[in-house]
């Protein structure tokens, strides 16, 4: 009876084998979905993915709904961790140049760049700055052997982030083999943030578009040199031409003789504001426009392209939340830029020159202080267009290698300060062309292929020695020209 018994039992065990291995699959898979989704949700990428908005600047975070879960856990994995090791990444060790090896002297502000790292001069920067400096910043750059790393902290207010990484490894490919080991803390929000007075003892180094002279942070070009499509502007070079195409649709004498200015006066600026106030065309010769970036979208940015506000004498420059990316458009036009009281400065507006090619206008009595600067134009028009034209020219000169070569100079002189060799973090990933690419909308795209750097065929131009008295003086002149100014105003 026993053996009958046994010979019935054992197909039974045969026939669980397989459901038990197809269970035991299953969990696997489960198991292995779970840790690549987890992954997926745990990094953090140059696109925003699991990023939250700087909690100095609250924007509302952005959303990616517009993929499936396992479509963005993908993305992120695929562009993260797929595409940089097998891109074609290989790093020069040196560049030849097609011309001889000398080059030109850099423009004069360029030597603001000592003056903007001067206070590392004698401390020079540990990584007591570096991780002093994370506490302000959006994100790190670690650039090492010619290749890019980026260590997220927050999100940036649309593509910001994006497309100044997109400049960073551009700079790489225009200098390949050039470019030191450096690394790098940066803020993409508007506002700087290391006040002199609270950190004079120990000064952090933090890169951002724009300072005060109360401040520490260290300006450096801003995203839109490569393109802001989220407002259809398109790279420099690119919308300068257009721009100054523009600028000869009229003559200086057919122009209208008015200020002009269109912008977002909802920024938290008071000298927006204050304005609106001044649009009355008799009574302060200005014409003040708000600007409807959601209209604009709708309407195929048709009434907001750049190249269609040349046909004013004068354009007023008013600064936003902080400093404005405006300020090269408006001053590309050759109309006489009207550049109201700024408190911030970019990388380049250190070479603007009252009475030379702008115009400066007072914060206090604004509305009088735009009617005497068209009064005063209206009444010397060879002068105001001259001033105007000195303007476009100097925009002209600020063409994309001359951006590279800011770029290139300011982060060579940084670097020299570093008393430890860069090596790259361990949560930081790398990022090429390739894997920006990956992550881009089809606009962003577009906007990357047509912001796209190639070997230069010359050195960058010569960086002139650090010289305080020089700056001193800049500085000191230019104020001499704006109190005179004033005085003109009172006196009228």
């Amino acid at each position: 009876m026993a053996a009958p018994l046994s010979r019935n039992k054992a197909p039974a065990r045969l026939s669980s084998s397989p459901l038990l291995w197809i269970i035991a699959l299953a969990s696997l898979t489960i198991f292995f979905l779970y840790k690549v989704d987890n992954l997926a949700l745990q990094t953090k990428t140059v696109a925003g993915h699991n990023l939250p908005p700087t909690p100095w600047h609250l924007f509302p975070p952005k959303n990616f709904d517009d993929q499936s879960r396992h479509a963005r856990a993908y993305q992120i994995l695929h562009c993260s961790y797929l595409t940089c090791p097998y891109s074609n990444t290989t790093v020069s060790k040196g560049h030849g140049f097609n011309s001889p090896s000398s080059s030109p002297k850099c423009p004069r502000f360029f030597m603001f760049i000592h003056r903007d790292l001067e206070p590392w001069a004698q401390s020079r920067i540990t990584v007591d700055h570096i991780m002093g400096a994370k506490n302000y910043a959006s994100f790190r750059v670690v650039i090492y052997k010619g290749r890019l790393y980026l260590d997220p902290y927050y999100a940036c207010v649309q593509s910001r982030m994006m497309f100044t990484i997109w400049g960073f490894l551009q700079l790489l490919k225009r200098y390949p083999g050039m470019v030191p080991d450096v690394d790098i803390m940066f803020d993409c929000m508007d506002k700087p943030s290391i006040n002199k007075t609270e950190h004079d003892s120990f000064p952090l180094p933090l890169f951002r578009y724009c300072t005060t002279k109360d401040h520490f942070d260290i300006p450096f070009p801003d995203w839109s040199f490569w393109g802001w499509p989220e407002v259809n502007i398109r790279p420099w070079d690119e919308e300068f031409r257009d721009i100054k195409r523009g600028s000869q649709a009229r003559s200086w004498p057919k122009k209208w003789p008015r200020a002009y200015w269109k912008g977002n006066p909802d920024v938290g600026s008071p000298i927006r504001t204050s304005l609106l106030e001044c649009n009355h065309t008799k009574k302060w010769g200005a014409q003040i426009m708000r600007q409807d970036w959601e209209e604009e979208a709708k309407g195929g940015y048709v009434s907001s392209k750049l190249s269609h506000q040349c046909d004013y004498r004068y354009k007023i420059y008013a600064e936003g939340f902080a400093w404005s990316v405006s300020l090269k458009y408006i001053i590309s036009c050759g109309s006489l830029a009207l550049i109201i009281s700024p408190q911030y400065e970019d990388f380049f507006s250190r070479g603007l020159i009252p009475e030379k090619n702008y115009w400066p206008v007072s914060s206090d009595r604004l509305c009088q202080s735009i009617k005497f600067a068209v009064d005063w134009g209206n009444t010397n028009p060879t002068e105001a267009q001259k001033i105007g034209k000195a303007g476009q020219d100097l925009m002209e000169s600020l063409s994309m290698d001359r951006v590279y070569d800011y770029m290139f100079h300011l982060i060579s002189e940084y670097s020299k300060l570093q008393d430890f060799k860069p090596v790259p973090p361990s949560s930081a990933l790398e990022v090429c062309v390739d894997s920006l690419t990956c992550f881009a909308d089809e606009k962003q795209k577009l906007f990357f292929e047509r912001a796209i750097a190639f070997p230069s065929p010359s050195p960058p131009c010569t960086l002139q020695p650090a010289n305080s008295d020089f700056i001193k003086s800049w500085m000191q002149q230019k104020q001499r020209t704006i109190t005179n100014v004033r005085e003109m105003e009172l006196r009228a």
